[in-house]
């Protein structure tokens, strides 16, 4: 599924349903296992049965799970929408827009923990994985258009990878799960602010001089 066939969720509800660790940890785990139980979703964050439970039945109230087929006794979970979802803001409703910063903070907190605890074990990589690291960072100017030509090019850069999560027969020998974390935005500047960054910009030009 295409970015652009994902369902688009606005609802700040929804949005703020989801902004809670354990919930974005059992969205992107049945997202990979395709179903699994509230047991299994245990077993796997280290959660109890039961904190497991509720919080699947949050997901599933919001809308982002379904109940899958019986397996006996057993009641699994699986993703609405197997393809993914995007969440955006409806310029429409203000709330939208706080309810995706609350997310998009603790998204934030939540990758700068995940690379943290990966960089502490990087020593332990196989060599031949060792250059396929990278933290970049990056300031530039640009256009309103231009900003927008790269956040495009940014969410399409994991496209050619798409459905090997949820096909394991799509993927490659030797492959491995792998990440992608990136944010663009703007400074916040006004005429000063922009005057105050061309300064910076000046005294660097200076220095490197």
């Amino acid at each position: 599924m295409s970015p652009a066939d994902r369902p688009i969720i606005t609802d700040p509800e929804r949005i703020r349903a989801l902004a809670h660790p354990l919930r974005m940890d059992l969205l992107d785990y049945l997202d990979g296992a395709g179903e699994a139980t509230a047991t299994q979703c245990a077993e796997r964050t280290g959660e109890t049965v039961a904190n497991c439970s509720f919080h699947l039945r949050t997901l599933a109230k919001a809308g982002f799970i379904e109940p899958a087929e019986p397996r006996g006794r057993e009641k699994p979970w699986r993703p609405v929408s197997k393809g993914g979802r995007r969440l955006d803001v409806d310029p429409e409703n203000p709330a939208s827009l706080r309810a995706i910063g609350e997310l998009v903070g603790l998204t934030v907190l939540r990758e700068a923990d995940r690379i943290r605890d990966f960089i502490a074990r990087q020593e332990t990589m196989p060599a031949e994985w060792q250059d396929t690291v990278t933290v970049t960072t990056a300031s530039f100017w640009a256009t309103p258009d231009e900003m927008r030509e790269l956040v495009a090019a940014v969410n399409a850069l994991a496209e050619p990878f798409s459905g090997r999560r949820a096909a394991p027969e799509t993927r490659p020998e030797g492959a491995r799960l792998g990440h992608l974390f990136a944010a663009v935005n703007p400074e916040d500047l006004g005429p000063a602010g922009d005057d105050l960054a061309a300064d910076r910009a000046d005294d660097q030009t200076e220095q490197e001089q």
